[in-house]
Order: structure tokens, then C-alpha cells, then sequence
């Protein structure tokens, strides 16, 4: 049996697999390359690549967490169709993610609720308990538990792209771990990926690349790689950066040796925006772009209580949203690192 058939069950790859079988289990099953490898799909949009000869590094790319967050998905589909091709051998071990399978058939961000908020246990908690992506996240905390097992080298890339412009088209976010400095090596990959841009993020977090960093000691990074498209109406020649970084990292090829001049621009957040209830006016028109920046003196957000204005040195704008429930994050200032 060819190992299209054994792993996708009759449909044409990975990512149609997943759509046809979304909300529904798929029955864990293996297929084996020609060289020895393994192609090991565990549920609906999680496989497992097993090197025929490997170390104890582990690898996770997850995309389509938001469902409507479409060419990273098409991005690891194209490269898991060059591996089953033959085009190519896998020397990493590694977890592939399809996140959200029932938004990305929607082709929305989410069914019920943001999965990217409800990770490191938040799924277990009121009002998530129950819902589609709930469930999903917790199976997904469970698979990678499992796959990384007691490996001490693991990396985790969370591929997403976003509706919202940004000055900085391509962008990473490091999740914060007391102590952590960003190794020399993920910095070249992200470069090699494109990405010239980097934020330190202030505190621990419910997103997924916030979960493989604090709860399994991974280096992860959530990667925004630009504009929300739907299927079929990606440009995939914007994400060739990505697509090229991956595909070294999966035959793990030595990393190129970034130019001179070429380096990244390192943000800190200086400030984080809560919705504190009903006199909260948020002074950010709901289409600025990432990144816009904000000179001194100018006020943010106010309430009846408080103000906050920028400080004596301009502070950008990350990922601002006023429609968000009381007590949750509006947005981010954040300001370059000196």
C-alpha cells in the first residue's frame, strides 16, 4: 500500500485528510519510507516524522491554530508532500500540527474561542470547558508531552499569519522564561526564515509556543509570516523564507551563515493594555497597523481612575483589539531594545 493511502486514506495529502476528517479521530497508523524512516499520523492533523537514524532533538511546527491563518498551513503540506515524494530525506524527529481543524473548515479564526489562549491548562477552565478548541488544545498538550518525553532539545515553531497590518511584515514573539536568552542559532533561523524581527514577551502565557517553552523547556517561538488569505489565495512565494529555513532544519542541514549586515531588531514590551470595564476608552484607531509607533506624552488609554500616556521615548503598538472581554488584553507597547 502506497504511503499516500495508508496515511490520508484515499484523499490527495495531509491538509485534505484533515479537512474531510475534521471533529472526527483518526485511527493512529504508520508508513514507511524507502530509506527507513517513519511517517507516524497519530490523530487528524498531527504527525509524527521518525528519522531512520536520529538524536534525542525534537522538533515541533505547528500552523492553523486560527483556522483562516492559511499558508503556513499550505507551507508544511507542500513540504510533507516533498518527503512523501521522495524529493527529500527527514533526519529531525519531528511533530507536525494542523491546529484547528474545524475553523480551518469555517476558514475562520476560531469555532467557539481563541485557541491560542488556552493552553498551559486554560482549556480547563470556565467559560472554554467544553468547547471544540478546548478539547483540541488539551489533546495537543498531550501529544507533545508524549513526543518530547524526557528529550532535553527541543524546538517549537508556531506558524501563524494575521488579519491586522504591520509595519513589520514578518515577525516572531519569544516567550518569557526567567533567565532565558534567545540561542544564537534560532536567531539564524529566523533570519533565514525572513524574519528580522523579534519580541521579548514580558510574562508566562496561555498561548501554545508560551506552553512548549515553560512546560517542556523548549526554544519556541510564535512566527507571524503576514496576511490572512483564504486557501488556494496565498502568494507562497512571500513564504518562501519559511518554507526554505524548515525544509534545512527537517534534512538538518547546517544553517547558512547570516550576511553581516544582516541581523534582528529586538523589541521589549514596555507596557501591557488591560480592558479595566466599563470607563475604559482605548485612544487606537481599530485599523493601525503593528508596530505603528507613538511619540511621548501621548495618552493610550484612560479610565476614570487612570491614564496612561507614552514615555520619553516612542512606544509601537502591537496587536491592539478593544473588543475583548473585561480584564483581558487589549494590546501591547512595546519599544526597540537598547
Amino acid at each position: 500500500m502506497s504511503v499516500r493511502k495508508t496515511l490520508f486514506d484515499g484523499e490527495p495529502d495531509w491538509l485534505a485528510h484533515t479537512l474531510s476528517r475534521a471533529g472526527q479521530a483518526s485511527a493512529p497508523v504508520t508508513a514507511a519510507l524507502p530509506d527507513g524512516a517513519e511517517i507516524r499520523r497519530l490523530d487528524t492533523g498531527i504527525l509524527e516524522l521518525v528519522p531512520a537514524s536520529a538524536d534525542d532533538r525534537r522538533l515541533i511546527i505547528s500552523a492553523g491554530i486560527h483556522g483562516n491563518e492559511t499558508a503556513p498551513i499550505e507551507v508544511l503540506n507542500g513540504l510533507l508532500n516533498e518527503l512523501v515524494d521522495g524529493r527529500w530525506q527527514i533526519a529531525r524527529r519531528t511533530l507536525l500540527i494542523l491546529g484547528n481543524p474545524l475553523s480551518m473548515v469555517a476558514g475562520d479564526r476560531f469555532v467557539d474561542h481563541n485557541m491560542n489562549r488556552l493552553f498551559s491548562g486554560a482549556h480547563a477552565k470556565a467559560p472554554y470547558t467544553g468547547s471544540p478548541e478546548a478539547a483540541r488544545a488539551a489533546q495537543l498538550e498531550q501529544a507533545c508531552r508524549e513526543f518530547v518525553g524526557d528529550a532535553d532539545r527541543v524546538s517549537h515553531y508556531d506558524l501563524h499569519t494575521a488579519i491586522r497590518p504591520s509595519l513589520r511584515e514578518k515577525f516572531a514573539l519569544y516567550p518569557f522564561v526567567e533567565g532565558r536568552k534567545v540561542p544564537q542559532d534560532q536567531c539564524n533561523f529566523l533570519l533565514e526564515a525572513e524574519v528580522h524581527t523579534l519580541l521579548l514577551q514580558h510574562k508566562a502565557g496561555t498561548t501554545f509556543s508560551s506552553f512548549s517553552s515553560s512546560h517542556l523547556g523548549a526554544e519556541s517561538f510564535t512566527i507571524e509570516l503576514g496576511k490572512v488569505r483564504p486557501f488556494g489565495q496565498n502568494d507562497l512565494l512571500r513564504f518562501k523564507g519559511i518554507e526554505n529555513a524548515l525544509r534545512r532544519v527537517f534534512r538538518d542541514e547546517p544553517a547558512p551563515t547570516p550576511p553581516d549586515a544582516d541581523e534582528l531588531t529586538v523589541f521589549e514590551v514596555v507596557h501591557e493594555i488591560l480592558n479595566t470595564g466599563d470607563d475604559f476608552q482605548f485612544h487606537v484607531p481599530d485599523d493601525i497597523a503593528n508596530f505603528t509607533p507613538y511619540q511621548p506624552g501621548t495618552v493610550i488609554w484612560e479610565d476614570g481612575a487612570t491614564q496612561y500616556r507614552v514615555g520619553d521615548v516612542p512606544e509601537a503598538i502591537i496587536f491592539p483589539n478593544r473588543n475583548v472581554p473585561v480584564g483581558q488584553r487589549v494590546g501591547l507597547l512595546v519599544r526597540e531594545k537598547a
